[in-house]
């Protein structure tokens, strides 16, 4: 159990190292044009219930639940399983993070966790960028401490 839960962290991790990496280099590279739904409301940001940029998170489902099923002979034991299980922790993480909190898709909701509202910041820092070339922080979870400490302070102002 010890290790199919480490291999599930392990897999949260790599996923959002991967999720940096494609999004700085290939989201903003090669697929912008695919991409760009989520960016810019002359190309599709905010019409509608869904982006063409939804693509994206529909092949991460895809891997995690292939992995899941290739596993599911012995989910516990199964590396495939917890791989796919990480990815799908992920991905949820996202969703609700990024689609519900920081971008109101859906179902919006307001919170006051500090960490939440981190990464809505770092990710409205990402988004003052309209350009291919983008800005960064790239990742969801990846951005620098200053985010968090920014809304430590203003915490502590309002009293």
């Amino acid at each position: 159990m010890l290790r199919f839960a480490l291999l599930v962290l392990a897999s949260f991790a790599v996923t959002e190292i991967a999720a940096y990496v494609l999004h700085r280099w290939v989201f903003h590279g090669a697929l912008w044009r695919i991409h760009r739904t989520h960016h810019d409301p002359e190309h599709g940001h905010g019409h509608g219930l869904f982006e063409a940029n939804d693509l994206f998170s529909l092949g991460f489902a895809a891997l995690s639940m292939w992995l899941m099923w290739s596993g599911r002979a012995e989910p516990i034991g199964s590396a495939a399983f917890a791989w796919g299980t990480g990815i799908a922790v992920y991905g949820l993480l996202y969703f609700v993070l990024h689609d519900l909190y920081a971008h109101r898709r859906f179902w919006p909701f307001q919170t006051k966790n500090p960490t939440a509202q981190a990464v809505k910041r770092a990710h409205g820092r990402h988004h003052q960028s309209l350009t291919k070339e983008g800005q960064e922080p790239y990742g969801l979870f990846l951005f620098p401490p200053s985010y968090g400490r920014r809304m430590r302070r203003k915490r502590e102002a309002a009293g």
